[in-house]
Formats: C-alpha cells, structure tokens, sequence
C-alpha cells in the first residue's frame, strides 16, 4: 500500500509538470518566440562575408541617389523666331578639334534657323596632317555646301582662337588662299562675342550669360548695356599641357565672378563638352536641353570631359546659376555669319 502511495505521487507530480509546461508553450511560451521571430527580422543582419559589419539599409536619402537626383532637369520652352525670305549661307569651322561646317538660313532681321550641320576630326591641330589632306578636307565641305545651295560667295571660313595657337595655323590659310578663299582669324574676345551672338535670345540680354567650352580655350560672355563683355580661361584640352585641376577651377571661377548678379539666372552653354553632357539628358530632338548638374556626369570619365565638368562646375560654383541650356545649333561661327 505504500508503494503504491508512492508510485502515486510520481504520477500526480508528473501531470502537474507536464500541465505547467502546456499552459507555457500556448499561453505564454508561443507568443515570446513569435516576437523573438519579429525582433529579428526587423535587426539588420551580419553576413558572415563582411567581417561582422552590418550592412546599412539604402534609405530614400542616401548618397547612392544623389545621381539621380541631380540628373533631373526641366525643360526650356523657348522657341526661336523663324527668318522670312531667308538666304543660305555657309561657314567652316577650322577649331581645335578639327573642322566643323554648318548652313543657315537667314533674313535681314538676322533671324536665323540651322539647315544643316556637319562635324569631323581633321587631325590638322595634332600636327598629323599634310598639305593635301587639309585641300581634301577643305574641298570636301565646300563640294558638300555648293551641292546644297550656297553660293560660292556666301561660304566663309573662320579659325578659332584655340585652334589660332597651333602651328598649322598657317598651313590651312595657305591652302585656302590657294583655293580663292581668306581665313578669318578671330581673338578669343571677338569669339566670345561671336558666340553670344548666335546663342543668346534678344529676351534674355538683361538675365542671362553665355559659356563657350572649347578644346583650346573657355569663352565667358555676356551684354551690360551696350557693352558686350567676353573673357577667356582654360579649355577643355588644359590636361595636355600638366595643368593642375586646382588651377584651372580657380581661375575660371574668379572670371566667372565677374559676371554681374543680375545677369546669373540663366546660362547659355555651348562647345564640346555640353555636347557630350547635353547627349545624356536630351529628349528627343530638342533644340535646347537643360543640363544636369556637374556631379550628374561622373560617367564621363575620358580626360577631355573631365577637364570640360571641371570647368562647368567651377562656372556653376561661382555664379550660383541654376539653368544652364545648351543649344544644339549654335556655334560662334555662326555668329561671324550673323555679322556680315
């Protein structure tokens, strides 16, 4: 009997365990694991590959947007007043870079519209090209503006400023004086005037400033009263020559503060660089596109565009200027043509 009476206490002890660790797990127990689970799906986790770092959550504000965000432009509605009665005129571009040519049509008023365009690399500036391939050159845009409807009196030539410093400057006025043709040589002031001319809308004379970033050279211009003012810095080939970034930042920005306060609400920017920058933002075809801003094209990364963003950015930095358009028909040359 007191066996039994011991055997029965191990039984009755052994429920009552057995109910307190039931009335645990589905009262107690089951609802702290669940918010254990919770808790660690909501603790960023260490992956055993990054040394026992965490790994920071990408939030809407973090760095790896701020392309993105830079890269967000608005578009420029201004439309251009088109010429009536217009003539067909031709200019070539002898640059730094090689020789461009463009056609416009244009009225007495000087409205103007670009009818077409052509860009090529002539290798004449880096001392690589003979006496022919220059005539080739040559003879090949003014077959192709002849064919088109320009008269022979009405085809121009201009040498760029940049282009102006390299010796083979008077070997392309030899050959275009054996052709019946005069070079047009043209300062770096007179270029920057010259860009003005062809870039910057009557509307925007008393708002607005105007960039030419060349190969050779940097063009700042813009209109105070009668007065049109034009200043030149570094261009975009600076890196050829050793020249520090630093020093080339710096001095842009000390011409680009002379532009008077009220003149930096809007930009005018044309040249090599804005082309490839402009390509990357433009929508569809578009006479003007609003660029990025500089941190917006660390994809560039070849040398000339790297000298050219540095050169945006110090003319961006210095003036504060929100808007910067670029036009793809301008070109100072054909501001010589507007001259005429």
């Amino acid at each position: 009997m007191k066996r039994l009476t011991v055997a029965g206490r191990l039984i009755i002890t052994v429920l009552i365990l057995g109910a307190i660790f039931l009335g645990y797990k589905y009262l107690g127990g089951e609802k702290t694991l669940n918010q254990m689970a919770e808790d660690r799906a909501q603790t960023p986790q260490t992956d055993a590959t990054t040394n026992g770092e965490a790994e920071t959550p990408v939030t809407e504000n973090s760095s790896s947007n701020s392309e993105a965000t830079d890269n967000q432009t608005t578009a420029f509605n201004y439309t251009p007043p088109a010429p009536v009665d217009g003539k067909l005129k031709g200019v070539v571009e002898l640059g730094a870079s090689g020789f461009n040519s463009f056609v416009i049509k244009v009225d007495a008023q000087k409205r103007w519209k670009l009818e077409k365009s052509e860009f090529g690399n002539s290798l004449v500036t880096e001392n690589m090209a003979t006496d022919e391939d220059v005539r080739i050159g040559l003879k090949k845009y003014i077959s192709g503006m002849l064919d088109y409807g320009v008269g022979s009196k009405d085809i121009h030539f201009v040498v760029s400023s940049g282009a102006a410093k390299a010796d083979v400057t008077q070997k392309i006025s030899r050959v275009l004086k054996s052709l019946g043709y005069v070079v047009n040589q043209v300062t770096p002031e007179q270029e920057g005037q010259l860009a003005l001319k062809s870039v910057l809308p009557a509307e925007y004379t008393d708002k607005a400033f105007v960039v030419d970033i060349g190969s050779g050279n940097t063009k700042i211009s813009w209109v105070k009263g009668e007065k049109v003012s034009a200043l030149e810095s570094y261009g975009a080939k600076y890196f050829q020559e050793g020249t520090d970034d630093a020093k080339v930042y710096k001095e842009v920005s000390d011409k680009a503060k002379q532009i008077p306060a009220e003149l930096r609400e809007t930009c005018f920017i044309i040249g090599g660089v804005p082309f490839e920058m402009a390509k990357e933002v433009r929508k569809g075809k578009e006479r003007y596109t609003t660029l990025s801003a500089p941190l917006a094209y660390s994809k560039l990364t070849n040398a000339k565009s790297k000298a050219g963003i540095n050169i945006y950015k110090a003319v961006t930095d210095a003036t504060g200027c929100k808007q910067f358009v670029f036009d793809w028909d301008a070109n100072f040359t054909i501001g010589f043509l507007l001259g005429l």
